[in-house]
C-alpha cells in the first residue's frame, strides 16, 4: 500500500537570479526577485501564496540576512504558514518536506520556500565570506579552546579530517576525489547557469592548490551570492497549472548527533543513512530504481560518502565505485548534472534541489537526462551533522 504523503504534493514554481559574484543587491532584493519569478513560472498570483518558509544562508548566522519580515518586504498578506528556517544545508529539502505535510494537512494551498544570501563582498576573497562563520568573538575558552589550540578552524577542517578517516579505514585515493570533481565540471559545461565551465582534467585538480590535505581548491565548493525560490502546491491542483510538476514522493531526514567518544563516527556513517531509510519507503523505492542524483556537494567526500549512505555501493567502496567515471555525461548515475556546488552555484540545499527540479521537468537542455523518471535530491549540513532527502519525480505515481 502506497504511503500517503507519496506524490500528494509537487513543485509547480521555480525562480533563480543570477548567482555568483553578483553585487549591487541585498538578500531580501534577491528573494524578492526569486519569489516574484517562482510565482510568475508557476502561474500564479501573489494572492495564491498562503505560505513561506525562509532559509538566509550564511549571512543568518553572521549577521544579517533575510528573516521573517521578508513576508511584509515581499507584500505577503494573510499567511496560513509561515516560518524562518535553518537546519544549514539540509534545510531546503526540510522546507519542501515541511511544505508538504502542511498541505497534506489542510494547513495551506501554495508554499513558497526561499533561500538567499550575499556572503561575498567586492575586493574581498571567497574564503573570507565563510572564515569566521561559527566563530565565537574573542579568544576560545573552554572545550571550543581544545579545537582552536590544534588549528581546527571550520568547515575546511572537519571535511578533511572526515576525508582522511576514509581514506585510512579503507584505501579510498586522491584520484577517487578528483573524478568527482572532473565529473561534476563535465556537467557544468554545459549548464548556462554555472560559474565554472572551463573543461577539467586530472592533471589540473591536482595541480590546484591545497586547502587543507587530503582537500585540493577544487575538492572544495564555490561561494555565491543569489537566491532561489520554489513553490510546493497540492497534486492535484499542480496538474493543471503552468509548468510540468515535479511530485514529491519521498522525504527522509538524519541527524546522527557526534558524542565525540570512542565510536561515534559521524565522518563516515552519516545522517544520509538515517534519512535513507525514510525516503526510499516512502517512495516505494531503492537505490536500484534512482536514475539521476542531485546530491549535496560541498566536499568531493560528501558525494562519496553520500552515495555509500544511500546504498549504491557498499561502505567503504566508494572510491572504486566512481572512478570509472559513472557520474558524470552519459555514466549510469548522472549525478549533479547542473554543476553542483562545486562548479555550478552555491546556494546551499537549493543547489541540488533546483536541479532536480529541473532535470524533472525535462527542461535540462543539453544537460538533459534521458531517464528522469526517480531524482534523488540530498541536502547536508555542519560537518556531517545535517541531512535532508527528498526523492523527486515527474509522474504522479
Amino acid at each position: 500500500m502506497a504511503h500517503p504523503l507519496r506524490g500528494a504534493t509537487a513543485i509547480t514554481g521555480l525562480g533563480m537570479t543570477p548567482m555568483g559574484r553578483v553585487f549591487g543587491k541585498s538578500a531580501s532584493e534577491l528573494a524578492a526577485d526569486a519569489v516574484r519569478t517562482a510565482i510568475e513560472d508557476a502561474g500564479l498570483q501573489k494572492s495564491d501564496i498562503d505560505g513561506l518558509l525562509i532559509n538566509p544562508g550564511i549571512t543568518g548566522i553572521t549577521g544579517g540576512g533575510i528573516s521573517l519580515p521578508l513576508q511584509n518586504y515581499l507584500g505577503l498578506t494573510n499567511l496560513r504558514l509561515l516560518n524562518h528556517m535553518n537546519a544549514a544545508g539540509s534545510t531546503a529539502a526540510q522546507m519542501v518536506q515541511y511544505a508538504s505535510m502542511a498541505i497534506a494537512a489542510g494547513m495551506a494551498n501554495h508554499v513558497v520556500c526561499v533561500f538567499a544570501d550575499t556572503p561575498l563582498s567586492e575586493g574581498k576573497s571567497s574564503g573570507a565570506a565563510y572564515g569566521g562563520a561559527g566563530r565565537a568573538p574573542g579568544r576560545p575558552r573552554g572545550m571550543s579552546g581544545l579545537y582552536a589550540a590544534s588549528g581546527y578552524f571550520g568547515p575546511n577542517t572537519g571535511y578533511a579530517l572526515a576525508a582522511r578517516r576514509h581514506m585510512a579505514l579503507y584505501g579510498t585515493k586522491q584520484e577517487h576525489f578528483g573524478q568527482i570533481a572532473i565529473s561534476t565540471r563535465q556537467w557544468a559545461t554545459m549548464s548556462p547557469l554555472a560559474q565554472m565551465r572551463e573543461p577539467l582534467t586530472m592533471e589540473e585538480y591536482h595541480a590546484s592548490r591545497w586547502i587543507i590535505e587530503p582537500l585540493h581548491l577544487l575538492d572544495c565548493c564555490l561561494v555565491s551570492n543569489g537566491a532561489i525560490a520554489v513553490i510546493v502546491s497540492a497534486a492535484d491542483r499542480a496538474k493543471s497549472m503552468a509548468q510540468p510538476p515535479v511530485y514529491v514522493w519521498g522525504m527522509g531526514q538524519g541527524h546522527p548527533g557526534d558524542t565525540n567518544r570512542a565510536g561515534s563516527a559521524p565522518e563516515t556513517e552519516t545522517g544520509a543513512k538515517i534519512a535513507a531509510e525514510t525516503v526510499y519507503r516512502m517512495a516505494g523505492v531503492g537505490p536500484e530504481d534512482v536514475t539521476v542524483c542531485q546530491l549535496y556537494d560541498c566536499y568531493t567526500y560528501t558525494v562519496l560518502v553520500t552515495l555509500e549512505d544511500y546504498g549504491f555501493c557498499k561502505k567503504g567502496e566508494g572510491g572504486p565505485f566512481v572512478e570509472d567515471g559513472k557520474l558524470g555525461p552519459g555514466g549510469s548515475l548522472p549525478t549533479n548534472t547542473g554543476g553542483g556546488e562545486l562548479s555550478g552555484y552555491y546556494m546551499w540545499g537549493m543547489t541540488p534541489l533546483s536541479e532536480g527540479i529541473i532535470q524533472g521537468r525535462g527542461q535540462g537542455g543539453e544537460r538533459q537526462v534521458p531517464k528522469n523518471d526517480v531524482i534523488l535530491v540530498t541536502g547536508n549540513g555542519g560537518i556531517l551533522n545535517y541531512h535532508a532527502s527528498l526523492i523527486l519525480s515527474p509522474h504522479a505515481s
